[in-house]
């Protein structure tokens, strides 16, 4: 089996197209903003891979789906497993007959991330890179870095200085070479693009290298995978860089392509009401106007999001929408979504549900349609977030008696 042959990359702001060796991360015309499109030769896809291929497939990962992803072989893979997480359906939550957890807080290092690096780390393999970097919030470099200590790479994140300590914790675990910046994401994200350049480090940053698009997307190909191929009405999607809704719309996209599911998903976005940009273009139709971000989840805290041409593209194309939630409703959503699944999420991880839980609410979600929500990342990244919707323990002495008290209230 090999992987999918790219034929060309579209810039996602003035249509050019390049030959794959032509360019390596972004338009030449358009600069960063001229975020590429990876396309591939779909007829010869549809030749040699089918749904049958998929039921006879025995790969425990998401490199089931290799023959739609631009990696030549397995040969360049990671060791570390990503993908074919759970699909949980629990029962009765929100009053919702056909509600799906996609659960990715089981990948390698505890988010969705996982699947971008995995992508981005066989490429760099593939081109014999000797350095990686990224700028982060935490979990895409988390991603980076326990990838890199894997393939015994040197790895390099950006990160603002107002990153929960567990992910800093875990970058530096893994062997990085951490620097944590004194400002904003947007702030690490320039000064990071800089030092890759002067460097010649290999991009992680979803915004600026195209190919890990192909891995987030992934996502998409599980759920309808799970689904026995019937694709949900709804997906809801937490949104920061715009990345991951990229990804989850090529993904549902080149299945609909293929002929694996019939119909497209309505694609759900949902952000912090702090950290709104990608809302605020939807709504407009115009170009982004960056903004500061303020919000307690710092894995979607954007306020300058470089994908967010393709997000709405693809928002728009589902004929979905993108929706606010306040911190509060995502730190209610940590212990709500906890308490009814046994899923632990961090904040910008159950952005999503929190979205769902707010148009349940509002009555824009039908009780009997088929929702699926993604889960992004473990609510270990951010344990001070989960004290926050959690309350403290009943601090007792020693006797069944400081029980009982404690028990009565």
């Amino acid at each position: 089996m090999r992987g999918a042959k790219v034929i060309a990359l579209e810039c996602a702001k003035c249509g050019r197209e390049y030959a794959p060796d032509e360019v390596r991360f972004t338009c030449t015309e358009c600069g960063v903003d001229g975020i590429l499109d990876v396309l591939y030769d779909y007829d010869d896809i549809a030749s040699r891979f089918t749904r049958e291929d998929l039921a006879r497939s025995t790969e425990p990962s998401h490199w089931r789906y290799l023959p739609l992803m631009p990696v030549e072989s397995l040969e360049h893979a990671p060791a570390l497993r990503v993908g074919w997480t759970p699909l949980y359906h629990p029962k009765g939550v929100l009053g919702l007959s056909e509600l799906y957890i996609k659960d990715d807080s089981l990948n390698p290092t505890a988010s969705l991330k996982d699947r971008a690096t995995s992508v981005a780390m066989a490429r760099a393999a593939e081109e014999g890179v000797r350095a990686v970097a990224a700028a982060s919030t935490g979990n895409a470099g988390c991603s980076l870095a326990g990838f890199a200590a894997a393939a015994q790479v040197p790895c390099y994140i950006f990160v603002p200085r107002t990153a929960p300590r567990p992910k800093v914790a875990q970058l530096l675990v893994y062997g990085a070479t951490v620097f944590t910046v004194d400002g904003s994401y947007d702030d690490a994200f320039d000064l990071a693009n800089r030092a890759i350049e002067r460097y010649d480090w290999y991009n992680r940053c979803c915004a600026v290298n195209p190919y890990l698009v192909e891995g987030k997307k992934t996502v998409a190909f599980e759920i309808c995978e799970q689904l026995d191929f019937q694709a949900p009405d709804k997906v809801f999607v937490p949104v920061g860089d715009g990345c991951i809704m990229s990804g989850t719309y090529k993904g549902f996209a080149e299945f609909l392509k293929l002929g694996f599911i019939d119909r497209m998903p309505e694609l759900i976005g949902v952000q912090a009401e702090g950290a709104s940009p990608v809302k605020r273009v939807f709504e407009s139709g115009g170009e982004l106007v960056p903004c500061s971000a303020c919000t307690i989840a710092d894995s979607i805290a954007v306020g300058h999001p470089r994908n967010w041409r393709k997000a709405v593209r693809g928002i728009t194309a589902s004929g979905g929408t993108v929706m606010t939630v306040t911190d509060d409703e995502i730190i209610g959503a940590i212990r709500e979504l906890a308490g009814a699944t046994g899923i632990f999420g961090e904040p910008a991880g159950v952005t999503a549900f929190a979205g769902l839980t707010k148009a349940v609410r509002e009555g824009t979600v039908g009780q009997d349609e088929r929702i699926a929500v993604l889960m992004t990342g473990s609510g270990l990244k951010d344990t001070d977030a989960a004290m926050k919707s959690a309350g403290e323990p009943l601090a007792i002495g020693q006797s069944l008696d400081d029980v009982e008290r404690a028990l009565a209230g």
